[in-house]
């Protein structure tokens, strides 16, 4: 980016054309005279390089001139300048992985493969947020601590599985309690967990509301989503002897207590019965959380006044030199 910070002083560039009109205009006129008798030798013989040359002195004049004038105008070479700064949201993903998840009222295959594909899709949508992964069925494990590396994130995400009988389960306290620990030291703006779940509470040593409390204390967040059809739903089982066979199941799901969770920490609850209500959900808890970024933009000026100036000197010491020596005039 160009400019002159004084622009006004370019006005003065308009005496260059009435200078050179003048010169132009006035030229062979107030020299000294000789009479000849007859000066048809004179005419034949033409003016040397030398003679035609000499106008150069003046257009170095007006060189001189312009750049002198151009430099009090001040040029300028500008580059943008932007300070970014965020107050990031720490966001811990608590998912359960209980033996329900398997249950396949939710599309493309069961409620916990349409749980990992939409958080994924969520984590894509998050910038300058710090995110976390917990697990949690008959106890709770952190999958990923909070990082800004959200392909490292993803990965462990994917890899998630159910829970096997040594560990199923549904502690919901235990993956709250679980996911604040990853969050009670955060100095993030907003401190933010998005609990999962599709049963009730049935294990572990921490109650839900409890955890919940816990969690208010360190200024917590906690957005709870039920997943799972109403009703019943279709749930697999393996059978040794028979193979994979279909059992209908009812879904369960403490919507009370996973309402209570939320309003002690100021958050919100959601019922989930399909992938993309799920989805939804997810949405429009990105946006109710979303990171403040501000930018500061500024133009920085160098000044070339110096380079004009220095330019202007040289044109006018050379016009000097050769009005002295090369073009100089015998009185």
């Amino acid at each position: 980016m160009y400019r002159f910070a004084d622009p006004e002083y370019l006005y003065l560039l308009l005496i260059i054309p009435l200078l050179a009109y003048r010169y132009w205009s006035k030229r062979g006129l107030g020299g000294g005279r000789i009479r000849f008798s007859d000066i048809g030798i004179i005419k034949r013989v033409g003016q040397t390089r030398k003679q035609m040359l000499r106008h150069g002195l003046f257009l170095l004049r007006l060189l001189f001139i312009a750049l002198v004038i151009m430099a009090f105008a001040r040029p300028q070479s500008g580059s943008k300048m932007r300070e970014t700064s965020t107050e990031g949201v720490d966001i811990v993903l608590a998912i359960d992985v209980s033996s329900s998840m398997l249950a396949e009222d939710f599309k493309p295959r069961n409620r916990l493969e349409a749980a990992k594909k939409v958080a994924k899709k969520f984590i894509g949508g998050r910038q300058n947020d710090r995110l976390g992964l917990v697990v949690f069925a008959g106890q709770s494990f952190t999958q990923c601590p909070l990082t800004l590396d959200y392909g490292v994130l993803m990965t462990l995400l994917e890899s998630i599985r159910v829970a096997d009988k040594n560990w199923d389960g549904t502690a919901i306290g235990m993956g709250i309690v679980n996911a604040v620990n990853r969050l009670r030291d955060s100095k993030a703006k907003s401190k933010v967990i998005i609990l999962l779940t599709d049963g009730v509470n049935n294990r572990g040593q921490v109650d839900p509301v409890t955890a919940a409390q816990i969690a208010e204390a360190y200024n917590i967040k906690i957005y709870t989503i039920g997943a799972g059809s109403r009703g019943t739903a279709m749930y697999p089982i393996d059978d040794p002897t028979w193979g994979r066979r279909y059992v209908t199941m009812p879904v369960e799901i403490d919507e009370e207590v996973l309402k209570r969770i939320a309003s002690i920490t100021g958050a919100k609850y959601f019922r989930a019965t399909n992938t993309k209500k799920l989805s939804a959900i997810y949405k429009e808890i990105g946006e109710m959380e979303k990171t403040k970024i501000e930018v500061k933009e500024f133009t920085r000026y160098d000044e070339y006044f110096v380079w004009f100036l220095g330019a202007g000197l040289l044109v006018f010491m050379f016009e000097l030199l050769l009005t002295n020596t090369v073009f100089r005039k015998i009185p």
